[in-house]
């Protein structure tokens, strides 16, 4: 026993020692990707940020569509994450410029104005077919030319983007959730939630993109089916083609987007 007391009393130090090395990397590596992570989402800690939500175009009344709410819930978790704060506000409300705080906008243009605007004004390129009734191209987009139809519970699209609006260092992103129907709306916000980590990687931490993402089934699989279309960035934030151009700068027609 006497002559193990020496190695005893080394080792238990090397493995406190060990442990405690241990313990500081590995809240070293967590830290730094929460970092990046609250950069990614403009979110530093004890911030502030909108989530803009749109009226249910079902009801006559001032409602958000069950879809929505759970889209709202996605990104409140991302922003406890974060440690910063949510204000749900109304799309008739928020007037609040670009790079003041980040944003969430959840909805289409029709229910919500916000969207609208930043569809107008940060997205030009996109054009959203908003003729109400049983019309085929109801609810379609059309980008760069590609035209992407809806067909309700089996094929349905929506955008997800970050958009700095040309500020230097990107730190107040705005966060749109532009789909189809409301279930579309959610699958966006629960992508971002799971794949910002691969979004963080190919664009940076402060990068805009613009993708397309396209829900399947969502009949029969709600909005847990998820498939990335393109990335329709370059598409989506170049002005739109001139009227005198009769292809409109690029292919035209009323096909379906490719798998």
């Amino acid at each position: 026993m006497t002559e193990n007391l020496p190695w005893l009393v080394l080792g238990v130090p090397a493995v406190a020692l060990a442990v405690a090395l241990g313990w500081f990397a590995r809240t070293f590596v967590w830290q730094r990707g929460l970092s990046r992570k609250q950069r990614f989402f403009g979110l530093p800690e004890h911030s502030e940020c909108l989530l803009v939500v749109n009226r249910d175009a079902a009801t006559a009344e001032w409602s958000v569509a069950r879809n929505d709410v759970f889209a709202l819930l996605e990104l409140s978790a991302v922003v406890k994450e974060c440690g910063a704060n949510g204000d749900v506000i109304s799309h008739d409300m928020a007037q609040q410029s670009f790079g003041e705080r980040t944003e969430f906008c959840i909805g289409g243009p029709v229910s919500n104005r916000r969207m609208a605007a930043h569809l107008q004004s940060l997205l030009p390129g996109v054009h959203i077919d908003t003729e109400t009734g049983n019309s085929p191209d109801r609810g379609a987009f059309t980008i760069g030319g590609e035209r992407h139809l809806l067909e309700s519970g089996v094929r349905e699209h929506v955008l997800l983007a970050r958009l700095t609006a040309g500020q230097s260092d990107g730190a107040r992103p705005v966060f749109l959730f532009c789909g189809q129907r409301s279930v579309t709306n959610q699958a966006a916000a629960r992508y971002l939630a799971r794949h910002h980590g691969r979004l963080m990687r190919k664009y940076g931490t402060n990068g805009n993109f613009c993708v397309l993402l396209r829900v399947v089934n969502s009949q029969a699989y709600g909005a847990d089916v998820v498939e990335l279309v393109a990335d329709v960035t370059r598409a989506a934030t170049a002005p739109p083609a001139s009227k005198a151009d009769p292809d409109g700068g690029g292919r035209r027609g009323n096909h379906r987007a490719k798998s």
